[in-house]
Order: structure tokens, then C-alpha cells, then sequence
């Protein structure tokens, strides 16, 4: 991988890990069309979602701060013989809200072959088909009256649905940040709340991520210059970032509808090429990778 191909790739994550398109989704594409599917493509993934996850925790500090805060105050409370469900702060809900949006990560990580077998199996038929899911959540949240509730006000079932959401978002086309951020628009979260609640359950599922794969990471699994890696590193962080910035723009001005028709353009035609070319022996492929390759 080159340098150049790093930034590309860092760009495509920084920018779709936030905006509602699916950041899998179109690195699938990419490496589908330039014939980029090795496993060490699938490391340099894990290598950009860390870059973008440094974004959320610079663009969120002020609301992840004082959750860390209460994370130690109730460890604190546990030690100390003094917790109890009856009295909970609005931060202390907010983390139980977190921990029950988590619960549904469990099938993510029996499925996790699964998913990652279906990123790399040479075919973006199932990377349309998701396009249209995520383009169908878009859309239908977007018709969706502004909602009012909060986290003193949401309930645990609807932080289980939302972390459903979470759970299959893996799948390349399922935009984590549209299925969730639908989802609770939705259930009749506030717009704002909906957002925030989006962006910080994903940290432990990215975690989660990197850790489990930390060992192929750090032992050599990702076979690729130190300066590639900073690269495609630095990219995804500071366009995501930007992306954050126009994500909270486009929630607060009802514009979603734009992504929903997006991803309905692009999971029609990935699912039309895909088709075409599992049937025809993959010619749209190999004269684009020719193109790439001039």
C-alpha cells in the first residue's frame, strides 16, 4: 500500500465513519475495485478506526469527562458498601444506559467471522443490500417528528434496541452512526441527545474492536511501513473531526434525507455491478483496478 493509497483511505474513513454512510461500506468498495482485499487491508481498517475514534474523544470530551467521572464515583460507591439503584444521577443513568446498549455487542462478537468473511469474499452484492437497509433507516427517521427525551426520561429498552442497531453495524453498508442515530430518532430521542448517545456508546464497541485484534496488530499481522500507517492515522482523525463538525449541522437541520437518498443511489448500484459481475466473471471490477493500475 502507498502512501497516497493510505490518505485516500483515510479520508473515506475519517469522512463516512460520522456521516451516516457507512465507513465499511465504502472501504469495501474501494478495496473491491482496487483489488485490495487482502487481510492486511482488512488491519489497515482497525489502524483508521483508531484515528477516527481519537476524534470522538477530542469532539466529546466535555460530555465523555464527567461520565469517566462518574464511572469512578460509582466504583467508588461499590467498594464502599454505599451503592444503590434508587438514587441515580442523571450521569450514573446515563452510564446504565451505555452498559445495556453494550449488551447487544455479544452477537457482533459470535458473528465476527461472519462479518469479516463477508467484507472480504470478493463481491459487494451484500455491501448493496446493506446500502438500501442503512438508506431505509435514514429516510424513515428523517420523516420522524423532533422527540423530547433525554436520559432522565429514555428507557433500558430503548438503549437495547439502540445497541441492536450497534451490533449488526459491522456488516459493510450498515452505517453505525445512521443505524443508531436513527434508531433513536426513531424511539423520539431529542435530536441532540440522540446524537451524543450515538457517538459515545460506539467508544467500547471501537475499543473492543482494536483490542481483540491488538495482538495481530502489534505482533506484525499489519505488514505495512510505520510512515503508511501514520498516514492513513492522522487523515482519519482530522477528517473526522470535520465530519463530526458537519454531522451535528446536518442533525440539527433535518437534512438527513440527503444520506438516505445516497446510500439508496449506492447500494442499487453495488448490488447492480455486484450481481453483474458474480455472473459475468467480474469484468466492471478488473477494468476499474485496470484504470487504478494507469
Amino acid at each position: 500500500m502507498s502512501m497516497t493509497e493510505a490518505i485516500i483511505q483515510g479520508i473515506i474513513q475519517g469522512l463516512t465513519e460520522f456521516l451516516p454512510v457507512s465507513s465499511s461500506g465504502h472501504l469495501a468498495l474501494y478495496q473491491y475495485f482496487t483489488g485490495n482485499n487482502s487481510e492486511s487491508g482488512a488491519l489497515f481498517s482497525l489502524v483508521l478506526h483508531l484515528g477516527t475514534l481519537v476524534a470522538v474523544f477530542i469532539a466529546f470530551w466535555g460530555s465523555i469527562r464527567p461520565l469517566i467521572q462518574e464511572l469512578f464515583c460509582m466504583l467508588g460507591d461499590l467498594f464502599k458498601g454505599r451503592f444503590s439503584l434508587r438514587t441515580q444521577r442523571p450521569q450514573r443513568r446515563m452510564l446504565f444506559l451505555l452498559f445495556v446498549s453494550l449488551l447487544p455487542l455479544a452477537l457482533t462478537f459470535l458473528l465476527k467471522d461472519l462479518m469479516q468473511g463477508v467484507a472480504a469474499d470478493g463481491n459487494i452484492i451484500v455491501e448493496g443490500v446493506c446500502f438500501l437497509v442503512t438508506s431505509a433507516l435514514l429516510l424513515l427517521a428523517n420523516g420522524c417528528p423532533p422527540g423530547r427525551i433525554k436520559a432522565g426520561h429514555m428507557s433500558y429498552r430503548a438503549a437495547a434496541a439502540i445497541g441492536l442497531a450497534q451490533a449488526v453495524a459491522p456488516l459493510p453498508g450498515i452505517s453505525r452512526s445512521g443505524s443508531t442515530l436513527s434508531t433513536g430518532l426513531i424511539l423520539g430521542l431529542d435530536r441532540k441527545f440522540a446524537l451524543d448517545f450515538s457517538f459515545i456508546m460506539g467508544i467500547p464497541a471501537v475499543i473492543g474492536a482494536l483490542l481483540l485484534d491488538a495482538k495481530e496488530i502489534l505482533g506484525g499481522g499489519l505488514e505495512l511501513p510505520l510512515g503508511v500507517v501514520l498516514a492513513g492515522l492522522v487523515t482519519s482523525l482530522v477528517f473526522g473531526l470535520l465530519a463530526i463538525g458537519m454531522v451535528r449541522w446536518l442533525v440539527a437541520s433535518q437534512k438527513l434525507q440527503w444520506f438516505g437518498f445516497y446510500t439508496l443511489l449506492l447500494g442499487v448500484l453495488a448490488l447492480g455491478i455486484g450481481i453483474y459481475d458474480a455472473a459475468a466473471g467480474h469484468p466492471v471490477q478488473a477494468a476499474v483496478i485496470a484504470l487504478f493500475a494507469k
